[in-house]
């Protein structure tokens, strides 16, 4: 099984980083500030627009870590990676599943049954921790809408049907997100969801949750030889990666949802780590960013029993686990795809 290493995340704009030796050096205005270890890192990510030095990107591809620049508002903006020696039968294997609908719908509804199911136990636990403080009759309405959901996936017979099943399910579990949203009421109040830009404090969240959490699906699948750009239920499109974005969708309610409900509830974060834009858009702070990424790297090292195989697994190994899943069955040595359902 693969180890869980740490990431080295860099929120503040104006930071530099340079390489000495086998070490990562931070630097701000030409002034060394930190420096780290390489060897302890699987991941660098770096908000703002100032940059790396050539020598650290080669290094960084050269010893098959990644190297991940992203806006200051957590948007995807480009990974350096080294030669990719991704399985070309794998691959070749994925293309054809990919384009025969029958065989991406088979994966795509298991994916989204599993999206579902785990929808509607971030609904049952928030039923079974606060029942007193929570509109009970309308949370199990709507938790047993999501269970039929889930169960009516399974049998969609093409992949439009899919997506309204998707997509109609997703509005009712939103339905139900500010009422799970119990402490600061007043500040995090959510009614739609709003993505690019995002335009509340809950959707800022969310959206960078889900920035990272497609990330990491996405190393995921490259590291056991997948293609992240061609997917089963997401449509080519140029630049996207859709197989990552078909594999978060198991990750969204548990990874990230249940996440941000916890930085609000637990007042981990607050008002003040936002700001909001001219064009309405409403961001992270430097100082929010930090205080969610090191939330976010405390739960990535939590265990959690993984259902398929019945084995203890860190959280931020979930994606990983997921992939090889998925690739074994597209090499033939699974009889259907297992989706993460989570216990």
């Amino acid at each position: 099984m693969k180890k869980l290493l740490n990431t080295l995340y860099v929120t503040t704009s104006n930071r530099y980083l340079s390489l000495d030796g086998e070490n990562v050096v931070i630097l701000c205005k030409d002034e060394e500030i930190g420096r780290i270890p390489l060897h302890n890192l699987e991941r660098i990510m770096t908000f703002g627009y100032t940059g790396a030095s050539p020598a650290l990107m080669g290094k960084c591809a050269q010893d098959g870590k990644e190297l991940v620049f992203m806006s200051s508002s957590g948007r995807f903006l480009a990974r350096v990676e080294g030669e990719n020696c991704g399985n070309v039968l794998l691959r070749r294997q994925q293309y054809r599943f990919a384009d025969d609908p029958a065989q991406s719908l088979g994966i795509a509804k298991y994916m989204i049954a599993g999206k579902l199911y785990n929808s509607r136990c971030v609904i049952e636990r928030t039923l079974r921790d606060h029942e007193l403080r929570i509109n009970t009759e309308k949370f199990r309405k709507k938790s047993q809408f999501l269970k039929e959901a889930s169960v009516k996936s399974l049998s969609a017979k093409d992949i439009d049907t899919l997506r309204g099943i998707e997509g109609e399910a997703a509005s009712v579990y939103f339905s139900l997100f500010d009422d799970m949203i119990l402490q600061q009421k007043e500040d995090f109040a959510f009614t739609v969801r709003s993505k690019r830009p995002p335009l509340d404090k809950v959707n800022a969240l969310l959206s960078f949750a889900y920035s990272l959490a497609t990330g990491m699906c996405s190393s995921a699948l490259e590291s056991v030889g997948l293609d992240p750009y061609v997917g089963f239920m997401h449509t080519d499109r140029p630049g996207r990666r859709s197989l990552a974005l078909d594999l978060v969708e198991e990750f969204r309610a548990l990874m990230c949802d249940r996440f941000v409900l916890t930085l609000i509830n637990k007042r981990t974060i607050s008002a003040k780590d936002f700001e909001q834009r001219e064009d309405g858009a409403v961001l992270l702070t430097d100082n929010g960013r930090r205080t969610f990424l090191s939330s976010w790297q405390t739960r990535k090292s939590d265990e959690i029993k993984h259902p398929f195989l019945g084995e203890k697994v860190e959280w931020g190994l979930l994606p990983y686990v997921q992939a090889l899943l998925l690739a074994r069955y597209i090499r033939g040595d699974l009889d259907c795809y297992p989706p993460f359902m989570w216990k």
